[in-house]
């Protein structure tokens, strides 16, 4: 997490991100999708996780009609944020913090992307509850992160293809390599299993998998 502080790590953050995380535009143009499918044209969406500021501005170049509030905890990246949106920051509210520094909404829909792997499982199901409650009655949540078996003898070769596939866009073969022991021991990841029981415990229901990039997952649920 330090190194969403680091002036280096946080300038370099879009072009690593991008590098590590398959498919990642697109990845912001199908949450995009999934919101729309039930948020109104004048929504108020909810983007916990919010700094380097991508999918902000991918959500907002989409439906300019929306407005938004965006979370996190790295004064640093909000301000990344603040310069990747641009033109487009007047759509957008950004809070420093967590979850429990979210407006209390009522949201039309709400996105969490490449963030809840670094929450165990507790604190996981707390932020997950806190967004249920800050969502209107049928509106979608959208989440993509790391979620793979942790006891599967499989575990490895996916990091290993994860790792291969950041080499070969461009990050240096040690680093990439070195990611997969990273991975292991500093992410509390879950399974896809226990993830999708997370969000049933949550409280959302309809809860679909749209994402599967290596040990890449992402659903869209919906508040009750």
């Amino acid at each position: 997490m330090t190194s969403f502080s680091d002036p280096a790590a946080v300038s370099g953050y879009a072009e690593r991100t991008a590098r590590i995380v398959p498919g990642l535009c697109d990845l912001h143009r199908m949450a995009g999708v999934l919101l729309a499918e039930r948020a109104p044209a004048d929504a108020r969406i909810l983007v916990l996780g919010a700094g380097g500021g991508l999918e902000l501005k991918a959500l907002a170049e989409m439906q300019p009609g929306w407005q938004f509030d965006g979370v996190d905890p790295s004064a640093e990246m909000l301000e990344l944020a603040r310069t990747i949106l641009g033109p487009m920051a007047p759509h957008v509210r950004l809070h420093e913090g967590y979850i429990d520094s979210a407006p209390k909404g009522p949201f039309d829909g709400a996105t969490c992307l490449l963030t809840l792997h670094f929450l165990p499982p507790a604190e996981r199901l707390k932020t997950l509850q806190q967004m249920h409650l800050r969502l209107k009655p049928g509106a979608p949540l959208v989440v993509a992160h790391h979620s793979f078996p942790g006891e599967d003898p499989g575990r490895d070769r996916w990091l290993s293809r994860n790792a291969v596939f950041a080499a070969i866009s461009g990050v240096p073969v040690r680093q990439a390599e070195g990611s997969i022991a990273a991975i292991k021991e500093r992410l509390p990841v879950l399974s896809p299993a226990q993830d999708v029981d997370l969000l049933r415990e949550a409280g959302f229901t309809d809860i679909d998998l749209f994402y599967c990039a290596f040990t890449f997952k992402g659903w869209v649920a919906h508040r009750a």
